[in-house]
């Protein structure tokens, strides 16, 4: 791995499995790059929104937990809303068009029970295809639903995808640590401050 991506992006590592360097993405966690890399997530209820510019070779991703928050809440990427924006804010500042931009949308997994009504899940699912829809964004591909947590590995020269779906008993660590986010996000709100150009 070069220690260009180890020292500035947190989460760099080199993936055996994909045989190339990546970066791991988070809940509410966003990356926008035109290197050599594969971004990787792992999902449950989330969405990773995969948007690159094919002309560039530019793209990146988010990882966001629920669709929209409420007042100072809303400004972060835990959010859908505001982690749409922050990636195509960063791709457009890094010469991508936004006529150009393609989409691949994956995750929405209806993973944690007790979510009969409207599962986050759902939520989650609808909000990225209507927001991709408003912005005149075409989605390529997308994996969304079900109850299976998702590993999904993008590559963003490319905008190749590679998505594996986890048998929802083995992953029970993804639906643990979705319920442990969500309890904390009933709790603390959100800090720290973004300025949008």
């Amino acid at each position: 791995m070069s220690a260009a991506i180890a020292e500035t992006v947190p989460g760099s590592y080199y993936d055996s499995a994909l045989q190339t360097e990546a970066i791991r993405l988070l809940p509410a966690d966003y990356v926008a790059t035109d290197r050599p890399v594969a971004l990787v997530t792992l999902l449950g209820s989330c969405v990773a929104a995969c948007l690159y510019d094919p002309l560039l070779a530019l793209g990146g991703m988010n990882h966001f937990m629920l669709p929209g928050g409420a007042g100072n809440d809303a400004t972060s990427a835990r959010y859908g809303a505001h982690a749409m924006e922050l990636l195509i804010n960063d791709l457009l500042k890094r010469g991508a068009r936004r006529s150009r931009l393609l989409a691949k949308v994956f995750g929405g997994g209806n993973v944690l029970s007790g979510f009969h009504t409207d599962p986050i899940g759902n939520r989650n699912a609808r909000f990225v295809r209507e927001y991709l829809a408003a912005e005149g964004i075409p989605v390529m591909a997308q994996d969304l639903g079900d109850t299976q947590p998702r590993k999904v590995a993008f590559f963003v020269q490319s905008g190749r995808t590679l998505v594996k779906r986890l048998p929802s008993t083995r992953d029970e660590g993804i639906v643990d640590a979705e319920r442990a986010l969500y309890g904390r996000l009933t709790r603390a709100p959100a800090s720290g401050s973004v300025e949008l150009f």
